[in-house]
């Protein structure tokens, strides 16, 4: 299954990238994650990260990365529908294997546009696509 999560690239250059997940009442992944208290799962503001981290990486000219580790993952705020996720990915470093390290948060953006708390952060990795 491929599905975008992020709606919208704000900026982007060879090393860093923002970008905005509009969290809607529509979405059916709501109604189960919480019943009474629809929050975006945690999975998927990785996920919304990893795929900022691709468009960096395919301006770099490398598009076939996927996830290959994340590490010192840490969350904070709730989004809820109505709000949305401002994803910020910098490169860290290239490592000798061609994967490349990077850094990333997520922030809650309320009604009216005001930013506000730390959703998600930490360190992932993407690795190239091995083919056999």
């Amino acid at each position: 299954m491929h599905f975008r999560l992020i709606d919208n690239v704000l900026e982007i250059d060879d090393a860093r990238a923002v970008a905005i997940k509009n969290v809607t009442a529509a979405e059916e992944y709501l109604q189960d994650h919480f019943p009474g208290f629809p929050v975006l799962p945690g999975v998927f503001m990785v996920e919304a990260m990893v795929q900022a981290a691709r468009e960096v990486l395919d301006r770099r000219g490398k598009p076939r990365f996927v996830l290959g580790g994340v590490r010192a993952l840490r969350y904070g705020s709730f989004v809820r529908p109505g709000e949305a996720l401002r994803v910020e990915v910098t490169v860290d470093k290239e490592l000798p294997d061609g994967s490349v390290s990077f850094k990333g948060s997520g922030t809650v953006v309320r009604v009216g546009g005001v930013a506000a708390d730390t959703a998600v952060s930490g360190r992932f990795t993407m690795r190239p696509v091995r083919t056999a």
